[in-house]
């Protein structure tokens, strides 16, 4: 029999991005390009509606929903296993509680279908794990509930109690963090190895990581509705509509509505995207972010691909601070040396950059004189704190490059660039671009899979 599936209601993705942030998903807050996401220095704290995005969801005032009466039985079949009517209302319960967003009579039969569609998803990736024998370990689901109830300033006995005081058993949240965490290990063992990335694919990221910190850029949360995803344009445009009001009347914070109904693999991280660099956004988006203010939320913008409301928590103009990791060559000259003195030394370094022209080369020559020229480990420097003539020279350069001969008070010099980075204790490192491209491309390869199973499965509705 071919495999039949739910058709998509309402403005709601087809997938439900759970609550729970782990490890794969965590990561994939750069979905606006890894290469922006970066930030300067310590950030600020958040203010006006960003600071209603960081309120938990679930509160100890919290009231049970209503949900209409549900019909018993089973609901759809996943291959040989059942999705009941108990199921869906426990997951329906969980999704409105941990969103925060209230059902209305516009937006119910699309938080049922959205749950449906999480129980499918769970559902074949839970048999996937039991065919490659995928275990998770109750310390592990343990972990993550405590990770979870720190989020809302619970325990985790107290996050459970509060659930199962508004409908939610402890089971249904502990059944979600299961199928999540067990499909992460499995997308993770399977396809490691073809998510792994090259030196000059790092290098070249590194690259377009400083030349961004030089533009403006835009610190924010997201929400995306996409049109495939909500049925039409119109649909998108309308369910926007609807998470904007609930979020600007302070029903629902941000963060939770992001994280719940958001399409952009920023969801699981409540939506933080990171930054953005101007030049590489949709026109669309930048001419509204550049209006706002941080702590401000944007209305729906309507893009060819879908709907966006964003949450702007800083800008900066750019021209970012960063960090050289160089070495010298110099030649000792006192500050009244002579012209033909520093001539001399002039030729001299001119000659020796020609046969050490790169860092590894220099490091064969350190603690060795050749010549008349002294080889020296300066270690990191950052521009701001470099006399402006060196600042200047270092910063359009890139690793393994020298300025020309210099002069200071003490020498002439060139400088080796070994490495660089953006300077701030948010600046992304070469390990950090690193893993974030892996995780990219594990978060790809798991969707893709996710696909093809639910092609080859018979579902079918009761």
């Amino acid at each position: 029999m071919p495999p039949s599936t739910p058709h998509s209601a309402g403005f709601i993705m087809s997938k439900l991005l759970n609550c729970s942030s782990l490890a794969l998903a965590a990561v994939l807050a750069l979905s606006a390009g890894v290469a922006s996401a970066q930030g300067f220095g310590q950030t600020t704290p958040d203010t006006g509606d960003a600071a209603l995005a960081s309120q938990p969801a679930l509160a100890p005032d919290t009231q049970a929903p209503q949900l209409p009466p549900l019909g018993e039985g089973i609901l759809t079949s996943v291959n040989n296993d059942m999705v009941t009517s108990y199921d869906l209302k426990q997951r329906m319960l969980l999704l409105i509680v941990t969103s925060g967003v209230q059902v209305t009579q516009e937006n119910y039969a699309a938080f049922q279908q959205q749950a449906i569609n999480s129980l499918i998803d769970e559902r074949l990736q839970q048999q996937e794990m039991d065919h490659w024998k995928v275990k998770v370990s109750d310390g592990e689901v343990n972990d993550e509930i405590a990770r979870m109830a720190a989020q809302s300033n619970l325990k985790p006995d107290q996050l459970l109690a509060e659930l199962k005081r508004v409908g939610v058993e402890p089971a249904t949240l502990r059944a979600q963090i299961a199928a999540e965490s067990g499909w992460n290990s499995l997308v993770g063992g399977r396809y490691h190895a073809n998510a792994s990335v090259g030196t000059a694919q790092v290098d070249s990221l590194m690259d377009k990581v400083i030349a961004d910190g030089q533009k403006p850029q835009y610190l924010v949360a997201e929400i995306f509705i996409d049109n495939a995803s909500a049925g039409s344009p119109a649909n998108a445009q309308q369910g926007a509509k609807q998470l904007y009001d609930q979020i600007s009347q302070k029903v629902a914070p941000f963060q939770s509505v992001a994280r719940q109904f958001s399409s952009a693999p920023s969801a699981a991280n409540g939506g933080d995207a990171g930054w953005l660099v101007s030049g590489n956004i949709d026109p669309a988006v930048e001419d509204v972010l550049k209006t706002l203010e941080p702590g401000q939320m944007s209305p729906p913008i309507t893009t060819k691909d879908g709907v966006y409301i964003y949450l702007l928590r800083q800008k900066t103009q750019g021209n970012a601070d960063m960090v050289f990791r160089i070495k010298q060559a110099a030649v000792p000259l006192p500050a009244n040396a002579s012209a033909a003195d520093i001539s001399s030394a002039q030729v001299a370094l001119t000659s020796f950059r020609s046969r050490v022209n790169s860092c590894e080369a220099v490091d064969e020559q350190l603690g060795k004189t050749s010549g008349s020229v002294q080889v020296t480990d300066l270690g990191d420097a950052q521009l701001s704190t470099l006399l402006a003539n060196y600042s200047d020279a270092l910063r359009p350069l890139k690793a393994n490059q020298t300025t020309e001969p210099m002069r200071n008070s003490q020498n002439m010099n060139i400088l080796y660039v070994c490495d660089r980075q953006l300077a701030g204790d948010n600046a992304l490192t070469r390990q950090q671009v690193e893993t974030n491209l892996v995780n990219q491309r594990l978060s790809m390869l798991g969707r893709r899979y996710l696909r093809e199973l639910r092609s080859t499965a018979t579902i079918e509705s009761h």
